[in-house]
């Protein structure tokens, strides 16, 4: 049993390098959630987040703005904490399943709305989430590697041991062609594309759809002309991500056949959230594996979206906490249903965190290798700076080298880092810099 006996949290904005678009809006920073968990024998865990106000609830950022949102959301956080102040944990999924309603209840109230997303709730408990595995793994030490420090009961989920992880980059609304194509050369073979673009900013769905369909169209036109060993019809493959902007089933129909018409249908391997979360439609007679993300705050939503014929779930311990995530991933591995890990511009370390479970997970099956996005790299004005607070910043494992992150044994033994203390982290928490809690 561990004893938490004081918290600290604090803030850090970090400015994107452009305006990052995706849900019909813009981002231009990201707050990093820092918490600390001290327990009564003196052991410190550290954890870090990343906030993204408009992917867990595009309403609040619409109602409140970037920085209100921001700010509404590191609050939530900060009450987690004061509530796990002087409370006893077994494991961080204990943890966290004592925490999220209380977290929840008090988001809705701060932000007025009884319908907040629990995804909001998850997000802010990320980094707290962290700290408390951090915790944990002191007590168990991880010399066993991840296997061994996640409760038995989902270790079931865990049955791979990947060498190497295809690093998923992020084709955002405004990346040019040139950068596609850069891309490309460097050897990344499977493109994560945003759709569900507001081309004129009035929510028209039909200009919606018609973009998509060119942007698509523009996307394949250049990955056309590479091709890759690690897919198995050896072309370029596409991971699709609505975001939940699609209306209904008949403009998704309408987009798959345009993929098809254009020859870019057997590429795509995934498509993610194509309708808001609130509507129930049966995607089992569309012809791509559709995946669920933000629907998902807990098993009982992944059990409905499976009966919806979703076949792949995209695992956030970067967005909704590793301790749903692990729980998400046993049902899913019991249901016969594809995983892989989504990013949400993570920094480095809590890429790493990421990187941890997908490292377990077996490759979706067009892919001969497991998948990871990554896009903070591309993404974050001040990524070296933030990289140089990894505890293992001149790791081989952090910088994907031709598309692709390889794993030796360095980053099995210490988890790729993401449970030890960055002296930066805990200098800005309990020394110099930074305001705490």
């Amino acid at each position: 049993m561990i004893t938490i006996a004081e918290s600290k949290h604090l803030s850090i904005q970090e400015p994107l390098l452009e305006p990052f678009g995706f849900k019909g809006d813009y981002l231009t920073e990201l707050w990093q959630s820092v918490a600390g968990l001290c327990s009564q024998d003196g052991a410190l865990g550290i954890g870090v987040g990343v906030q993204s106000v408009l992917w867990s609830d595009d309403r609040v950022f619409s109602q409140y703005g970037e920085q209100t949102g921001n700010a509404l959301m590191a609050n939530a956080t900060q009450y987690a904490l004061m509530l796990a102040e002087h409370s006893e944990f077994d494991t961080p999924i204990d943890l966290m399943d004592r925490l999220f309603p209380e977290v929840h209840a008090f988001a809705q109230r701060s932000v007025g709305r009884d319908d907040l997303r629990a995804t909001f709730a998850l997000n802010s408990l990320v980094a707290l989430d962290q700290a408390a595995w951090s915790l944990y793994s002191k007590g168990k030490g991880a010399g066993g590697g991840f296997q061994e420090l996640v409760p038995e009961p989902y270790r079931s989920a865990l049955s791979a041991r990947q060498q190497q992880l295809g690093c998923i980059p992020l084709v955002s609304y405004n990346l040019s062609e040139e950068k596609i194509e850069q891309i490309l050369g460097e050897g990344y073979f499977i493109l994560k594309i945003k759709i569900g673009a507001d081309p004129e900013q009035n929510g028209d769905p039909a200009k919606m759809l018609e973009w998509d369909k060119q942007r698509l169209s523009q996307i394949h036109r250049i990955a056309s002309r590479f091709d890759t060993p690690y897919t198995q019809n050896g072309k370029i493959a596409y991971y699709l991500d609505a975001n939940g902007r699609y209306d209904g089933k008949g403009r998704m129909i309408s987009f798959l056949e345009h993929a098809d018409r254009i020859g870019a249908l057997e590429s795509i391997v995934l498509l993610e959230e194509p309708f808001n979360e609130t509507n129930v439609i049966d995607v089992s007679d569309l012809p791509v594996r559709f995946a669920a993300d933000e629907s998902i705050h807990n098993e009982s939503d992944a059990q409905l979206r499976i009966e919806m014929g979703y076949k792949a779930i995209a695992l956030k311990p970067i967005a909704k906490t590793m301790s749903m995530s692990l729980k998400i991933a046993k049902l899913a591995r019991d249901r016969g249903i594809h995983c892989f890990c989504a990013d949400l511009t993570a920094n480095p370390v809590l890429a790493d965190w990421n990187k941890t479970l997908a490292a377990q997970l077996p490759p979706l099956p067009e892919l001969k290798i497991g998948v990871l996005e990554a896009n903070g790299q591309q993404n974050y004005r001040n990524w070296e700076r933030m990289k140089s607070w990894h505890p293992y910043s001149d790791a081989s494992w952090i910088t994907p080298d031709k598309g692709l992150f390889t794993l030796d044994d360095s980053f099995f033994n210490v988890l790729g880092g993401a449970l030890e203390i960055g002296s930066e982290y805990e200098n800005r928490l309990y020394g110099r810099g930074g305001q705490t809690k």
